[in-house]
Parts: C-alpha cells; sequence; structure tokens
C-alpha cells in the first residue's frame, strides 16, 4: 500500500531574504513560489507520503494552464474560449516538478527508493472547458474538449520524458456533475493516454452513484476517488468492486474539506472497509481533495495520520 495527494498545499509566498535573492528580485529573475515548492515537498515528505506533489502553488486548477494555450484568454481571473485552441506556449509544469523531484532526491540523500517520488498533475480537458465560457468558435463543449485534449497531451508527454514522475494524474471533478457527454470525455483520456509508458490516474471528486459504472471504464491505469467526506461513494465502490478489474484505486480517506484532523478510528475503519473490497495491493491512500484551504499544521497533521494508517497496513 502507497500514500499520495491529490495536489495542492497550503501555500507561504516569501520574497527575496537571502543576498542571492534580493539580486535576482532586482534583475526579475526571483522565483516567489520556490521556497513554497520546496516546503510543501519537505512537508509532504516529512508526513510520510510516497508520491507527494509539486504542492501546485501557481494558482488555480483552471488558469495555471489556460494562460498558455493560445485560443484561450484570462479576463477577470475566469477563462475565455476565444478561437480554436491550439498547443501551449510553453511546457508548464515541467520545472516546478523538476524541482520537486530534486528535492525529493535531496531529501532521500541521493536516491529515490523505489515506489516513492513525484507525480506529475494536470486538469483534465473536460473540467477546463465546462469551467470556461466559449465565447466564439466553437458551437459546442464537446469539440472544444477534444482540440483541448490535443492541446495538454503536449503537457502530458512533456512531464512523462523530462520529469520521469511515478505517475501522471489528470484532475476531472466534473464528471461527478451530471453535466458531461462521458463518451466525449473518455475520448479525451484516451487521447492523453496515448504511448503513454507510464501510469495514468484520473481523480474525480463528488458523489459517483451515477456516474461510477461510466468512469470506471475510463482508460487509466488508477482510479481516484473520495470516501471520507461522502458516505455514499464507499457503497458504490462495493456494489461494483467487480468493474475495477486491474485498476488501482486512489483511496480519499482523509476529509478535506474539514479544516481539523480527521479521527483516526474513522479513517482506520474506513481503510478497512477498502481493504475488504478491493484489496490493500489496489490501495493508495490520499485524501479526498487538495488541502490549500487547510491551515498548514492541520494539513500536515492530515497527511501524518493517513501515512500512520498506511503503515499499519502495509506491514
Amino acid at each position: 500500500m502507497k500514500s499520495t495527494v491529490v495536489g495542492s498545499f497550503p501555500v507561504e509566498v516569501n520574497g527575496p531574504s537571502s543576498g542571492k535573492d534580493k539580486l535576482l528580485n532586482v534583475l526579475g529573475a526571483y522565483d516567489e513560489y520556490k521556497q513554497s515548492i520546496k516546503e510543501s515537498v519537505i512537508a509532504q515528505l516529512d508526513a510520510g507520503v510516497d508520491i507527494v506533489s509539486d504542492g501546485q502553488v501557481r494558482g488555480d486548477m483552471v488558469s495555471i494552464f489556460t494562460r498558455y494555450i493560445p485560443g484561450m484568454k484570462l479576463e477577470d481571473g475566469n477563462t475565455v474560449v476565444v478561437s480554436k485552441i491550439r498547443n501551449p506556449t510553453q511546457e508548464i509544469s515541467v520545472n516546478d516538478l523538476k524541482y520537486a523531484k530534486k528535492v525529493v532526491k535531496d531529501y532521500y540523500k541521493g536516491n529515490i527508493p523505489e515506489g516513492k517520488g513525484v507525480k506529475g498533475i494536470i486538469t483534465g480537458p473536460t473540467t477546463i472547458i465546462h469551467s470556461s465560457r466559449i465565447q466564439s468558435f466553437y458551437k459546442n463543449k464537446e469539440d472544444a474538449i477534444i482540440d483541448l485534449a490535443h492541446s495538454l497531451k503536449f503537457e502530458v508527454d512533456a512531464i512523462a520524458k523530462k520529469v520521469k514522475p511515478v505517475y501522471i494524474q489528470i484532475d476531472e471533478p466534473f464528471l461527478s456533475t451530471g453535466m458531461v457527454d462521458m463518451k466525449v470525455a473518455s475520448e479525451a483520456i484516451d487521447i492523453l493516454h496515448e504511448n503513454l509508458e507510464i501510469p495514468l490516474a484520473m481523480h474525480v471528486c463528488g458523489t459517483l452513484d451515477n456516474a461510477f459504472r461510466d468512469i470506471v471504464r475510463f482508460n487509466v491505469d488508477i482510479l481516484d476517488m473520495e470516501f471520507a467526506g461522502n458516505n455514499v461513494n464507499i457503497d458504490v465502490l462495493e456494489k461494483n468492486a467487480d468493474l475495477i478489474g486491474n485498476k488501482k484505486i486512489g483511496f480519499g480517506c482523509v476529509d478535506s474539506s474539514v479544516n481539523e484532523v480527521d479521527d483516526i478510528t474513522d479513517v482506520d475503519n474506513l481503510v478497512i472497509k477498502a481493504i475488504d473490497i478491493v484489496g490493500k495491493d489496489k490501495l493508495i491512500l490520499d485524501p479526498d481533495c487538495g488541502l490549500r484551504r487547510a491551515p498548514k499544521d492541520v494539513a500536515f497533521e492530515k497527511l501524518k495520520l493517513m501515512n500512520q494508517i498506511k503503515d499499519k497496513y502495509s506491514q
């Protein structure tokens, strides 16, 4: 059994403090987020997380990608589709992931143990389009989703080639809303997964009683869902366990919607149910969703508790 995070972690943006950083700031080359990435990664590792993120420190899950994609622009913080969606103008998260991986390597004194490391995280094309306003060019969301999938494929391949993460996660929370054409959403994931030589995960939060039988058939290796703050999904998982096949389950076992540390007995009981349903070898423990809104100490303690449970059943 391994552990991971869904992505975001509480951010503290720091101004330049050292002489070198102050000089870089004068030259316009100081990165105010770099220290935040380092602190986020180390906090995850100190809490016992096996597969960490870079903390997703640079902004919201949509604009962090769309600001670099021609055909999309930001208006008052919201993304608007204004013309045909084309390939990104640059690699978007590669440098942050490279730095996060370096932090992990330094943490382990130069040799990252097998099964540990970083993962790349990309907001899925269906969620981005459904979170955006189409102003022109596209007559429907479905065509925009497919074009965006081809665009984001460049980022997926760049991460796989240049970072070599443990796996890549696609965030698609909109798949649980009932607003999505599942056939098109699945086709978009197929585009992202094509010729990918590392595992692909898909995170879908929300209640999945009406969506699970569709999303479990998506072409992914890991299906990540929330269970701690949701009293429906564990029953959905149990009733449809025969559909899981060889997929692993990212099992949200601490409640990211509550800014207090979970009850360890509740988490333990939930994980026991999951082990009974799919077996511990198919489980990857994580929070329900990102922890950006939690106080930093609470986020850390939630991850620490989660990993105490993981260690208990990994022996």
